[in-house]
């Protein structure tokens, strides 16, 4: 479960490279682009002459997932009949073709994935509840980025060297008031928006740096400077401490970043020392830690 863009299928990919079944098929289905009678044809395969336009025999996805994983994204798409359906297949470890009669096994392994709460829509009576507690064996909440902040940087940074190694450019650098600003978004469209952002920056890029004046209007609107009235300027030395160590921290996540986490080479670019960014690391993790933050 998750808010869209999360990544939930990328982590069900993952499950299914981990796993067992990792030599058998990965198939994402998504319950929410198909009507109906389209949908239950594509997952239960259908005979020929089941319907018009059914000239041949279809194996469906679930019956192509044999020995593999199938991944229903958006699930409570699925109208009653067909969570019956799928409910029988999952108990029995048989289906049976739209206009078919005889039962064929399949072994197969379900991820289902939603981003809309499941027990809402089971005491909605929209979602089945027999299914429901069939599938919920083991829940898995994928966080929205807004939540994890600390990953903003390296996701920017993996996204932004792909889309330039698709292009055949070098990664952009993103300056530290660019890197503060992209980890103070809210993200509402979570990790999905974060990618297409890195995408559009790569294909604009001119100079390899990503300043703040490369970012959207909504990213860039956080640093304004406060209208006359709001809370008074704290004494200078405060104000000193507090901005350089806002400066290190973005610093600090940006440079460890860009050399995939590795302190000795990320010290080398920096002209630092290892135990400098050690000390940076410890200060860091301190200030992110729950007892900090009471």
């Amino acid at each position: 479960t998750g808010e869209s863009g999360t990544g939930k299928e990328l982590v069900a990919r993952s499950l299914h490279a981990l796993s067992s079944r990792r030599a058998g098929p990965f198939v994402p289905v998504d319950c929410a682009a198909l009507p109906e009678p389209l949908l239950e044809s594509e997952l239960f395969g259908h005979e020929r002459g089941a319907f018009t336009g059914a000239v041949v025999r279809k194996n469906g996805l679930l019956a192509e997932a044999d020995g593999g994983t199938v991944f229903l994204d958006e699930v409570t798409e699925l109208s009653t009949g067909l969570q019956s359906k799928l409910l029988r297949v999952l108990e029995e470890r048989k289906l049976r073709r739209v206009g078919g009669t005889a039962l064929l096994d399949v072994n197969i392994r379900l991820i289902a994935a939603t981003n809309a709460p499941l027990e809402a829509a089971v005491a909605d009576g929209a979602f089945r509840p027999d299914l429901y507690y069939r599938l919920n064996v083991v829940q898995l909440v994928v966080p929205p980025l807004r939540c994890r902040r600390d990953d903003i940087p390296l996701l920017a940074h993996t996204f932004l060297a792909q889309y330039a190694r698709s292009l055949g450019r070098e990664p952009p650098r993103t300056s530290p008031e660019a890197c503060d600003a992209l980890e103070r978004h809210s993200w509402p469209g979570n990790v999905r928006e974060l990618r297409n952002l890195c995408q559009r920056i790569v294909v604009f890029d001119e100079d390899g740096l990503v300043t703040m004046a490369d970012l959207p209007e909504p990213l860039r609107g956080w640093s304004a400077p406060a209208a006359a009235g709001q809370a008074a300027l704290p004494p200078y030395e405060e104000a000193r401490t507090a901005a350089m160590t806002q400066f290190q921290t973005s610093y600090l996540r940006r440079l460890l970043a860009q050399h995939d986490g590795n302190v000795s080479r990320a010290a080398r670019a920096a002209g630092l020392s290892r135990r400098t960014l050690h000390r940076w690391l410890e200060a860091d993790a301190a200030a992110s830690s729950p007892r900090s933050n009471p």
